[in-house]
Formats: C-alpha cells, sequence, structure tokens
C-alpha cells in the first residue's frame, strides 16, 4: 500500500470514526506531507509499512532544526497517531515511533485581557456600520461564553436557547456541551440579529446560521482573527491577541472572582481538568488571596 492510498484512509478514520474537525485532519495531514517531502529530498524510497524508527528519527532531527520544541512536539504527536492507526488496522505489526520521545516544552501560559482591556477593544468597535454590530455581538459572545473561534463561526440559531440561558456548543470531535449566556451577550446577539442579520440575502444552506459576512456567508475563523487584531491596533493595546485570548480571559477571571475549576472545564468543554489548569493560571498574588481567604488555619 502506497503513502496516497494510506494517508486518504487514515483521513477517513480521523473524520469518520474520530468525528475530528476539519482543521484538525488538515493538521495532521501536514504533519504527515513533512515526512513525505523529507523522504523525496533525502532520495528515500520506502513504504508507509517498512518505514523504519531510524529514519522517522533522521527527519525529526532535520525537524528540530528548523521549528522549536512545541511544533516539533505537536508533529511527533501527529506522526504517533498515524502510526497507531496502521498498528491498529494491522497494516503494521510494529510502531517505529514507539520508542521516540516528545521533547519537553514546558506549559506555555497564554496572554489574558483584563476587563479593562476588553472593554477598550468592544468599545472601540464602529457601531455605524452593519458589521459594527455584528462584530460586538461576536466579541460579547466569544468572552461572555468563553467560545474557541471554531465554536462561534458556526454557532446556529436553532442553538439559541435564551428562556432556559443557555446556548448550545458542538465543540471538538462534535461533541455538544451547554453554556450558560448572560442577559448581556443575550441582548446584543438579539440586537444584531433582529435588526442586522434580517436585511441580509442570505446564501442558501446559511439560513441557521447566526453571524455571517455581508454576502450572506458564514464567516471565516481568519476574518474573526483579523477583526480582533485590528480592534487591538485602534486602541493600541500592546499584546498579541487572537480570539482565544477571549476565551482564556473569560476563563481566568471567573476563576478569580471564585469560580469552581469543575465548571469552568465543563463550559470552556475540555476532557481534561488538566487543560483547564493551564489556561486559567494563577499568579502568586492571587493564590496567596485565596490562602488567607480559605484556610481554617488563616
Amino acid at each position: 500500500m502506497n503513502w496516497d492510498s494510506i494517508i486518504k484512509s487514515y483521513q477517513s478514520y480521523l473524520k469518520i470514526e474520530r468525528g475530528l474537525s476539519k482543521n484538525t485532519v488538515e493538521n495532521y495531514s501536514f504533519d504527515l506531507e513533512r515526512l513525505l517531502l523529507f523522504l523525496s529530498q533525502n532520495e528515500i524510497v520506502v513504504s508507509p509499512l517498512k518505514i523504519t524508527d531510524e529514519i522517522i528519527q533522521q527527519f525529526i532531527y532535520s525537524v528540530a532544526k528548523e521549528v522549536n520544541p512545541r511544533s516539533q512536539a505537536r508533529i511527533i504527536s501527529g506522526l504517533k497517531s498515524f502510526f497507531k492507526y496502521l498498528v491498529f488496522e494491522d497494516y503494521r505489526d510494529d510502531d517505529p515511533m514507539e520508542l521516540i520521545e516528545t521533547p519537553k516544552t514546558g506549559r506555555k501560559l497564554p496572554d489574558t485581557l483584563t476587563v479593562e482591556e476588553i472593554d477598550g477593544l468592544i468599545q472601540a468597535i464602529d457601531l455605524s456600520s452593519n458589521e459594527g454590530e455584528r462584530n460586538r455581538a461576536m466579541l460579547e459572545t466569544l468572552y461572555g461564553c468563553g467560545l474557541r473561534v471554531s465554536e462561534l463561526v458556526t454557532l446556529k440559531i436553532s442553538d439559541l436557547f435564551f428562556e432556559e440561558g443557555f446556548i448550545k456548543i458542538t465543540g471538538k470531535g462534535n461533541k455538544q456541551r451547554l453554556v450558560p449566556i448572560s442577559d448581556v451577550t443575550q441582548k446584543y446577539i438579539l440586537l444584531y440579529k433582529n435588526t442586522v442579520r434580517i436585511h441580509l440575502s442570505i446564501q442558501k444552506g446559511f439560513d441557521d446560521t447566526l453571524f455571517l459576512n455581508r454576502r450572506g456567508k458564514q464567516l471565516t475563523r481568519a476574518m474573526i482573527f483579523t477583526i480582533i487584531k485590528n480592534l487591538a491596533v485602534t486602541i493600541d493595546l500592546n499584546k498579541t491577541i487572537s480570539p482565544h485570548t477571549l476565551r482564556h480571559s473569560f476563563a481566568t477571571h471567573l476563576l478569580e472572582n471564585g469560580a469552581d475549576l469543575r465548571a469552568i472545564q465543563l463550559m470552556l468543554g475540555h476532557e481534561s481538568i488538566t487543560t483547564t489548569e493551564i489556561y486559567v493560571h494563577l499568579d502568586r498574588t492571587f493564590l496567596t488571596q485565596v490562602m488567607n481567604s480559605f484556610h481554617p488555619r488563616k
């Protein structure tokens, strides 16, 4: 079996059996493309069923010269997933990634914004345009509900359960969760929906998509990044931010105001509490405040 056919089978497995998103499947595929490019450049002719751990180690050494440890770890993780699939499907008896170690990367703490900085971003939105009302509603939803950007752009009108105070989110692996939504966020969504969206010429297939571009289609992830980065420039915010920054700020502010870590995990849709702990990093000052407030020997 050659590389092309087995990679296509692997992609189908990721999408259908594991339920991974298109973006995740593309990332896994890109890791394999890098490996194939390495084999081609070094004139190494070997099938996916016969490639050895020595060849893969050579590839990883070459990657290490080009990317940081975090990116290297991601590539190794992608390759491990692929070869585990080959073993699982009985294409191979051995796993050439078994003894290959992932570099230690440490915990990278994402940037967070203060409440004042978030207010500044939202206040910088030009509300004289239709897109302004939409952008305000989107930023309020990102921050107010702690959504991933992919969850925001795919949010459906039929997912809004305002009377119950929740929205239904379809996250990674098509896993669904209910997230509370505040009256403030509801107000801005309804304002956009009833005064702006209602006048759009909506394209077929996007009738139920909440946030639309001016052509009546679903917004792209890149567009959300651009909107937020432009707002940061407008207010001279000296931080590198993205839609994910608002998600992280949502979690951090909840924790700092006394929310339970388990509750935050459920709202963010994290499978592991360890992932939530990375997001809601605590500075020593806050830890001291918690100790002084809640420990019986204070």
